[in-house]
């Protein structure tokens, strides 16, 4: 087992009996798989969860290599895929939580995990309260006797909130509450969750770890008791990822170093220059020391990514329409985490109750790809051009 992150990404879940031979694990698409004699079929039937062909529902070397690779990138006793992002933040939460039980979710959070809160857990009578992103080792404050589970996504993805990791799951320990962030933004590269005493970790592997915008998938990654709980649960929902988008994901994992620093640099050199810009009131990235949790970023991770946002000074978001409306390079589109750049004008006050979001104009989310940041900057200067002789109009 590889020390070094490069070479963890480049060797992971590469075993020769799932490769036989060649440098990537083929594409097993499989639902029936065949057993050799009456005495394997009960041998497997005592212990389906084990890496052996069982059903096509519960993997082929194609989804194991991938989850074994992320398991050792991630520090976890296992890892388990899912379709999407959200349906392994929503199992992972399911796996940790029963009808009558609080749990407190942060205010930043991903808009569909809200949505589930608000709709699939409170019709299970599970209670959901969310709570300022900023608030830290306070939140013991809102631990109630039957609180289960703090979900944390740090930074959140719109307003780019940094958590208090650390100090969230030390009240959560003291209180024998368990912790699930969605750390899809730092990946497992810049930060890991689990090392710093998270029970499961959320990576929607849509983004980074796939990287080229045509995968769906997401992952779960946990320690300890949790990681038997994930388990189960994921099983019992029928959870699996296609083979070809598992592949696809492996493929991209093998890339994630490299282009982690393309995409922090490139983003580094975009916001620089948004922050000097007269339209911008404030640029929201961890990196800068004015984003919120800047000083938990600089001593938690070990990097940023390409996502950010930038609130501008005036305007409404209709508005908006003549600066993103006719950009070259940029393209508006949900998800992020792809070779290219994307903008994207998004309100959070839409998705705000324990804390109120104010703005003096709109926010737009930006994605820096891996193209010349010049030309990026060009796009965008020519888009601000348009936005600045419309609303002065």
């Amino acid at each position: 087992m590889a020390d070094n992150e490069d070479t963890k990404l480049v060797t992971g879940g590469r075993r020769k009996e799932w490769t036989h031979g060649i440098v990537n694990p083929p594409v097993y698409r499989a639902s029936t798989c065949l057993f050799d004699s009456y005495a394997q079929l009960r041998e497997r039937i005592a212990d389906p969860s084990a890496k052996h062909l069982f059903y096509g529902r519960k993997g082929t070397p194609t989804q194991w290599a991938l989850e074994e690779a992320l398991t050792e990138l991630e520090g976890a006793d296992g890892t388990m895929l899912f379709p999407s992002g959200i349906a392994a933040v929503t199992t992972a939460i399911l796996s940790l939580v029963k009808a009558g039980d609080h749990i407190l979710i942060t205010d930043s959070a991903y808009e569909p995990t809200r949505t589930f809160a608000n709709g699939m857990l409170k019709a299970m009578n599970i209670e959901t309260q969310f709570y300022d992103p900023l608030l830290g080792a306070d939140i013991a404050n809102l631990i109630q006797p039957n609180t289960s589970v703090i979900v944390t996504e740090s930074p959140g993805s719109l307003t780019f909130e940094v958590q208090d990791i650390p100090a969230i799951v030390a009240a959560a320990k003291e209180k024998g509450v368990s912790t699930i962030t969605d750390n899809t933004w730092a990946t497992p590269l810049f930060f890991k969750p689990l090392e710093h005493g998270i029970d499961i970790s959320v990576e929607a592997c849509t983004k980074y770890i796939g990287g080229h915008s045509d995968s769906m998938i997401g992952s779960a990654s946990a320690k300890g008791p949790a990681w038997k709980k994930l388990q189960r649960t994921a099983f019992q929902m029928g959870h699996m990822v296609s083979p070809d988008d598992a592949f696809l994901t492996s493929r991209g994992l093998r890339t994630l170093g490299v282009r982690m620093k393309t995409h922090q640099e490139n983003a580094l050199v975009v916001a620089a220059w948004l922050k000097k810009h007269p339209m911008v009131e404030k640029v929201l990235h961890p990196a800068f020391e004015d984003c919120p949790g800047h000083a938990t970023w600089a001593r938690d991770f070990k990097g940023s990514c390409g996502l950010f946002a930038i609130v501008l000074k005036e305007g409404s978001y209709p508005d908006t329409a003549a600066l993103v409306d006719d950009m070259k390079l940029f393209k508006m589109g949900f998800s992020w985490g792809g070779y290219e750049s994307l903008i994207l004008p998004s309100d959070p006050s839409n998705f705000r109750t324990a804390t109120k979001w104010q703005a003096p104009g709109p926010l737009l989310r930006l994605h820096i790809g891996l193209e010349d940041p010049d030309d990026l900057i060009a796009d965008l200067e020519a888009g601000f051009d348009r936005y600045t002789r419309h609303v002065g109009a």
